[in-house]
This record gives C-alpha cells, structure tokens and sequence, in this order.
C-alpha cells in the first residue's frame, strides 16, 4: 500500500478564552487576582489519514476546528496533544494575501513570498511569467499589493503557492474570493495535481466544488471527527445533517421538507410487476409515489432524480418542466412516472422524489435514496459510461464514396401522470 501523504494521530488542540484578562503587569498588581479564562478544545483525539494523489476536503460547520487543523498540518500551530506526520513538500494558502507586504508591488511580492515558501532565486525567475499569467495580474504587477482587489490577492498567492512545485497544496476557503474564470482554472490546476500524484487538502462551505473536486473527506463537528471516508456519501450526510427538518427512516432514506405532504414510499415496476431482479438497458422503467397530502395542496409538482451510488447526477424529471400540471392533491395518493426504454448501462443507482410548490422552491418533502436498482451487463450492449445510446456502426465505405446513414430508434422522454 502507498504511504499517505498526512498521518493525523490522536491531535488535540487547546485554546484559552478569557473573561478578564490583565493586560500588563501593574494591571495584575492592581487588581491583585488572575486572569479570569476557560479552556476551548478547538480538536479532540482527531486521528485519520489523508491518501497519496487525490484531493481531500474538510468539512463541518463554522467552530467545527476544519481551520485550526489545516493551520496545524501546515505547522503554523503546534498540537497539545497527538503528532502529525506529513510526507512531502507543503505549500500552504490559508488567508487572502497571506505573507504579502502592502506596500510593495506585486512583483516584489512574488519575490519575497516565493522566497519564504522555499523557492530560490533561479525558481522564481524561471517561474515568474507563469506565476504573473496565471493570477491575471500583468496590468497591476508593479502596482503596490494594498491597492489589488481581494480577488488578485487570491489569485496571485495561490499562483505563488501552486508553483512551489507542493507535494501536498493546503488550501483554506480563499478559491471562494474567485470568479468563476479562476475557479475553473484552479479546478484543472487540482485535476493535473491529481495526475501528477500529488495531494490537495482543501477547507470549503462549497458542498457543490466539494462534490465536484474531492474524493475524500473529513467531516469536523465540535472539534471531533464524525468520519472520514468517500466524499459523495459523507457530504450526503452532512447536508442532512445541517437540515433542521430532515430525519433518517429506519430503510436508510432520509427526509426534509416542511411537511404539508409527506412521500411515504416510492416503489419500482417494471411492466406493473415489482422490481425484484437486475433491470436490462431498454426495459421500461415505472416510479411510482407514494403520498399523503395532510391538507388541500394547489398545483403541486412532483419530481424525480436518479443518480450513481456515487453521486454521479444522471437524470431528473418533474411535472412541471415536461408540462404536466397538477391541479391540487388532498389525502394519499400515488403518482407515477413511466421511463418507456431505460438508457442507463450497467450499474447501480439511486432514485430520489420530491413534492414541492409550483415554484420548486419550498419543498414539502425531500425523499432520499427513496429506492435502489440496478442495471445488469449482457452480451453485445454497449460499455463504458452511464447512458445508452443506442449506437449502430455501418459498413466500411472506400474514400470517394458517400457514406449510408443508419437510422436508430429515437429515446423518449419519460412520462408523468397520476394513477
């Protein structure tokens, strides 16, 4: 097995809040008592590893200690209690502009931070361009750094940062300060990291780049570690978690909404027999909702969404987007939504359903991982990603000669409506 880039064992981390507090020494003559203070565990016993080449987030609501931990894998604070080992270069952005002197220019700057992340002299000149061509800050480079935005600030220290040549990057919620043009250029910086079989941590409130970037997380709460592992189902959980609505049923689906109506079950049919065994790609697929509306809902909108185990988004439908409205529901119920030829290839998937107001924006109940299939590999199928196209492959035509079309059935659209 690969040795992990970061070994976090047992760290615990202590700070001192206080009350009254004496400034000076005559002030604690004076008052002739101590300084009044509690002891804050910003980490408790937090112990995990970080793997090698991939990108690893940190999350959990503010106070959670995602910060102090990142400060003290960088080594800017020290731990209590516990030790952690980190194994290769570290190149650290956790603060806007942070190591930057306001009133010299950016060019000098990049100099001088460079310098204290460990780079010679010969590097920076070597790297300068690319440093200045990636934060986009060629018209200002001369101009003192106290008159940048708070966006070229990012941008010029990560683009330091990143070209320390780091085996492992830390970054601290900063890539927020960005615009999107940035943020997709840090997004493909991570990804060629990832390639080179370097290590990203990175500390975001941004579940969708998280989703998007990492394949680890930490989750933090209180300053102890509620889990670690794959990204998609740990972020799952902690967006229930946040969710003051939300409970988990005893089946593993989870719900939040506001209640005024309620999905009770979704079931899965196939030619109006239950799903019982794995589906194959072109069979026809019916979600069928089950529902009790607990008072008189006008123009309600049902929808479905089918993702990978992994959180891959593959499809969404609701009755309002395929021009299916609803006039009211009251009492139980049920709503089905016919898919005539499932286009998914081989694999597992998830199904979630919502109720909702005719705007989609107040959710009246969330159902997710309402229900589970899965879809089996046959022989002469299509392979490799999700959907099935359905591709058909002519003859062979000599140059000169106009190829033959070959015509293929058309996909459908699936189709809501009440039962």
């Amino acid at each position: 097995m690969s040795v992990p880039s970061i070994e976090v064992d047992r760290v615990s981390k202590r700070f001192r809040i206080y009350h009254e507090r004496n400034q000076t020494l005559k002030s604690a003559v004076m008052r002739r008592r101590r300084a009044v203070f509690e002891e804050f565990w910003a980490l408790d016993d937090v112990s995990f590893e970080i793997p090698a080449g991939g990108t690893f987030g940190l999350i959990g609501d503010n106070g959670s200690g995602k910060s102090t931990l990142l400060k003290t894998i960088a080594k800017i604070l020290s731990p209590d209690r516990g030790s952690i080992r980190v194994n290769g270069r570290v190149a650290a952005l956790l603060e806007v502009g942070s190591g930057f002197h306001p009133e010299l220019s950016g060019r000098e700057n990049v100099r001088l931070n460079g310098a204290i992340l460990g780079m010679s002299r010969g590097e920076i000149d070597r790297k300068f361009d690319e440093i200045v061509d990636f934060a986009g800050v060629e018209q200002f480079i001369d101009q003192p750094v106290k008159n940048y935005s708070s966006g070229m600030y990012v941008r010029l220290g990560f683009a330091i940062a990143i070209n320390v040549d780091p085996e492992i990057l830390l970054v601290d919620e900063v890539l927020a300060v960005g615009d999107a043009a940035f943020q997709e250029k840090c997004a493909e910086k991570f990804l060629e990291f990832k390639r080179q079989g370097r290590t990203v941590v990175v500390v975001s409130h941004s579940l969708p780049s998280l989703q998007n970037m990492c394949d680890d997380v930490a989750w933090l709460s209180h300053g102890k570690l509620v889990e670690t592992g794959a990204a998609p189902a740990i972020l799952d959980r902690y967006q229930e978690s946040t969710r003051a609505d939300a409970h988990v049923a005893t089946d593993g689906s989870s719900h939040w909404g506001s209640g005024e109506a309620q999905i009770d079950s979704v079931e899965l049919l196939t030619r109006q027999e239950p799903v019982s065994h794995a589906l194959n790609t072109g069979d026809q697929l019916t979600v069928r909702v089950h529902y009790t509306a607990r008072e008189r809902i006008e123009r309600p909108v049902f929808g479905l969404a089918i993702e990978t185990h992994d959180g891959v988004h593959v499809w969404a439908n609701n009755t309002r987007d395929t021009n299916r409205p609803l006039d009211h529901i009251e009492g139980p119920g049920t709503m089905d939504c016919v898919v005539p030829s499932l286009a998914l290839q081989a694999g597992s998937f998830r199904v979630d359903a919502a109720i909702t107001d005719s705007s989609t924006t107040h959710v009246f109940d969330y159902m997710r991982a309402a229900a589970e299939f899965s879809v089996a590999r046959r022989p002469h199928e299509e392979m490799g990603g999700l959907v099935a196209l359905r591709g058909t492959w002519g003859e062979p035509v000599a140059a000169g000669y106009d190829a033959v079309p070959i015509t293929g059935p058309a996909a459908t659209e699936g189709e809501l409506g009440p039962s």
